[in-house]
């Protein structure tokens, strides 16, 4: 079973107000997001997960050094569980994610059951962070694990009731509070809540294969590369909002509306103008389908009953309604060689098709809660880019290093 354990968290030291040192997860940061960041303080966590320079993860590792040396960060006397909490707007009120910070003991392999990727992967990345692993021997953003076991969110809100030892508000308004969970009882229930089922690995699966990778590389001697920073929240629909990604589309054939019709039918949805992205997205989620955006005008995708009921004879039972599945079968195909990218904001999409940054643009629906944990129940992988949880926690609450 999983095992969720304390650890001795390294933490700015003021403490307090983070909004100026913290920073989204490294996967979700532009070129121009990133430089605000760096610019907003010169301790900010940006210039450790994304670093720049001739030696970049090199110079994250000194970096890191350097602040730990200085008295910028410190690290924690004794083992704790840091409860966290993202506070977040919804309709015309909010409503909150809870989950603990803890170190995640590795399995012995993905196989074993113990924790269930939902996503595949690409491979870049995990290179990039395997470097930087190496470099600072630090986890210095969560990967996030779902727990089936029902009572962990009222397990943790019970710690709230005093003030958060660090807040941040972030560039969306999310408010991030955090709170040190010292209490041995609420440690022990964190730990049984955790081990009492499989844990469904939500986000976070480049840094969760590059942290098997790592230990791979070493030997029992380094018992701090055998866990990884994760945050754990219940598997509970109130507790998670999850978006879809939706993908670019650069060198698109000129025929493509011809070589996609043996597969779906095209209905048009209008012109690419705001509004009429906004409508499209309220179809699709009503009556299903692909969205397909071109510098004029929409499409909506309709996949024919022959192809659909084709394309599900080959997949899995759990990604039988995944919209990321159905694209993979039903339209990648009729793209030809035209490369993809990855973004979560539909209505981004659609403007950079307008604005002739990208060829096209395919607006996917997000997947169920109960679909992920399907999923991951039954060892199956949703294709890569697949869901978009939502609110991310930031990078800078607290960051765990190998050798504490």
């Amino acid at each position: 079973m999983p095992e969720l354990v304390p650890f001795r968290g390294l933490r700015y030291a003021d403490g307090g107000v983070l909004d100026a040192v913290t920073a989204p997860p490294y996967d979700v940061i532009d070129p121009d997001h990133r430089e605000r960041l760096a610019d907003a303080d010169p301790h900010n966590a940006v210039r450790l997960i994304l670093p720049e320079g001739a030696d970049p993860y090199r110079g994250a590792g000194a970096l890191l050094d350097a602040w730990v040396a200085d008295g910028t960060l410190t690290v924690d006397g004794t083992p704790t569980f840091t409860v966290y909490r993202m506070t977040y707007p919804d309709g015309d009120g909010t409503r909150s994610t809870i989950g603990v910070l803890g170190a995640l003991v590795l399995p012995e392999r993905i196989e074993d059951g113990q924790v269930l990727p939902h996503e595949r992967t690409l491979p870049k990345a995990k290179t990039d962070r395997l470097d930087l692993l190496r470099a600072t021997r630090a986890n210095l953003d969560p990967i996030w694990g779902l727990c089936p076991t029902a009572g962990l969110s009222a397990t943790l809100a019970s710690v709230t009731g005093a003030p958060p030892r660090a807040t941040a508000v972030d560039e969306l308004g999310v408010l991030h509070e955090a709170w040190t969970l010292t209490d041995p009882e609420g440690m022990e229930a964190v730990r049984a809540a955790v081990a009492a089922g499989p844990l469904v690995l939500a986000d976070g699966h480049h840094r969760f294969e590059t942290a098997l990778a790592y230990r791979a590389e070493r030997d029992a001697t380094d018992p701090g590369a055998d866990a990884i920073l994760c945050f754990v929240v219940e598997l509970a629909d109130d507790q998670l909002v999850v978006h879809a990604i939706h993908r670019l589309v650069h060198g698109l054939p000129a025929d493509v509306e011809a070589r996609l019709a043996p597969t779906c039918e095209l209905e048009d949805a209008g012109a690419n103008t705001p509004d009429a992205v906004t409508a499209l997205r309220a179809r699709l989620r009503r009556d299903g389908g692909i969205g397909l955006v071109l510098p004029d005008r929409l499409l909506r995708l309709v996949p024919r009953a022959d192809a659909l009921a084709a394309a599900r004879a080959e997949l899995p039972t759990a990604l039988h309604d995944v919209a990321s599945a159905h694209f993979d079968a039903l339209v990648r195909p009729a793209l030809g060689a035209a490369t993809l990218a990855y973004r979560n904001d539909a209505s981004a999409c659609a403007a950079m098709v307008a604005a002739g940054t990208a060829d096209a643009a395919i607006i996917l629906q997000p997947v169920s809660v109960p679909t992920i944990r399907d999923a991951g129940r039954a060892g199956v992988r949703m294709p890569e880019k697949t869901t978009f949880f939502w609110p991310k926690p930031r990078t800078g609450i607290v960051f765990r290093r190998l050798d504490d």
